[in-house]
C-alpha cells in the first residue's frame, strides 16, 4: 500500500476505506481512522462510522465506534471549524480483519454512488442545514450507542447517507436521509403504541387474576 499523507490527498471515500484496512496491524485504532480523513469534512467521518455501525461487528462495537458519531454530530450542532475527539476515544480499537470484511461488503455499492452523486440542492447542504442534521444525528447516534440487539442499523445507516450527502454537497442524498429519519420516527412511534397496548392488556389482564 501506498505510503499515503493522509491529511492531504484526494483519494476517492471508497480508495479510503480499503487502504485503512490493508495496513498489516491486527487492531484498527479510532484515531486512524480520524486521520485518514482529517482534511475532509464532518461528512466524509460521519459516513464513515455510520456506514460501519450499520454493519455485523462484533458485540460492543458500536459502544466504541458510536462515540465518534456522537461527538461529530454535536460539533456539526456547535458549528466547530475542527474536529476535536478525546484522546481515549482515539485510542479504542477494533479488529482490523472484521473491518476489512465489512468494508470489502459495501466498497462495490459506494464506488458506484460515488460515480452517480454530484453537488445539487445546495441548499440543503447550507449552514443553517447542516445544524439540523447535526441535532438529528445526534439522537440517532445515541440510539446507535444503545446495548440493545439489531437497533443500530437503521439510525446508523441514516446518519451514513446525512454524511454522505454533506460530504459531495449532494442535497438529493440528504433529502433521503431526512426521509430515513421521518420513517424511523414514524415507525417508533408505531412500535410504542403497539407495546404500550400490550402492557394495557397484560395489566388488565393480571388485575383480573385479583
Amino acid at each position: 500500500m501506498p505510503d499515503y499523507d493522509y491529511q492531504s490527498d484526494d483519494r476517492p471515500f471508497s480508495r479510503v476505506l480499503e487502504d485503512i484496512g490493508a495496513k498489516p496491524d491486527p487492531k484498527l485504532y479510532l484515531g486512524e481512522v480520524v486521520n485518514a480523513f482529517g482534511e475532509r469534512a464532518f461528512g466524509a467521518l460521519l459516513l464513515v462510522f455510520g456506514l460501519l455501525n450499520a454493519l455485523p461487528l462484533p458485540p460492543g462495537a458500536t459502544a466504541v465506534l458510536g462515540i465518534p458519531l456522537l461527538l461529530l454530530s454535536v460539533q456539526l450542532v456547535l458549528r466547530t471549524d475542527q474536529l476535536w475527539l478525546p484522546r481515549w476515544a482515539l485510542k479504542r480499537s477494533i479488529d482490523r480483519a472484521g473491518y476489512r470484511k465489512s468494508a470489502a461488503r459495501i466498497s462495490r455499492p459506494i464506488r458506484a454512488i460515488e460515480r452517480l452523486s454530484q453537488p445539487r440542492l445546495l441548499l440543503l447542504t447550507s449552514p443553517v442545514s447542516e445544524t439540523a442534521i447535526g441535532l438529528v444525528c445526534t439522537l440517532l447516534a445515541v440510539i446507535v450507542m444503545l446495548p440493545l440487539w439489531s437497533t443500530n442499523m437503521f439510525p446508523a445507516f441514516t446518519i451514513a447517507v446525512f454524511g454522505f450527502g454533506m460530504m459531495q454537497r449532494d442535497g438529493v442524498a440528504v433529502l433521503l436521509g431526512w426521509l430515513a429519519t421521518a420513517g424511523y420516527a414514524l415507525f417508533l412511534v408505531l412500535a410504542w403504541r403497539i407495546i404500550e397496548g400490550l402492557l394495557r392488556a397484560a395489566w388488565a389482564w393480571a388485575g383480573g387474576l385479583f
